[in-house]
């Protein structure tokens, strides 16, 4: 009689609800979470820094309307490279003029 409330104590222990079946799942679960976060929390971090850096600073700001709205300073050239785009692979015949920028008041 002993041996099986033993048995079935260990039966629960290993494949009942709450064994260590389900703690282990539980485990890796905590665990995959956690790199979850570490990455989120770098990603977090980097964009903080990029708020800090646009609240604070003009170049970030400058380098955002450069790259992003193609703008450029006064007395500047802009250049515009064109990738080929022929299915042949040669490269396309477009010249492109220097762009002068407006005058400001």
């Amino acid at each position: 009689m002993l041996l099986l409330a033993f048995a079935g104590l260990q039966a629960k222990l290993w494949w009942g609800d709450g064994g260590m079946r389900e703690a282990r799942q539980l485990e890796v679960r905590v665990e995959d979470q956690r790199r979850e976060n570490a990455r989120l929390q770098q990603r977090n971090d980097a964009l903080s820094a990029e708020v800090e850096d646009l609240k604070s600073g003009e170049a970030a700001v400058e380098d955002r309307a450069r790259s992003e709205l193609g703008m450029i300073k006064p007395g500047e050239t802009f250049y515009r490279v064109v990738e080929p785009t022929a299915p042949d692979g040669a490269p396309p015949t477009v010249s492109v003029p220097p762009v002068e920028p407006e005058p400001r008041p």
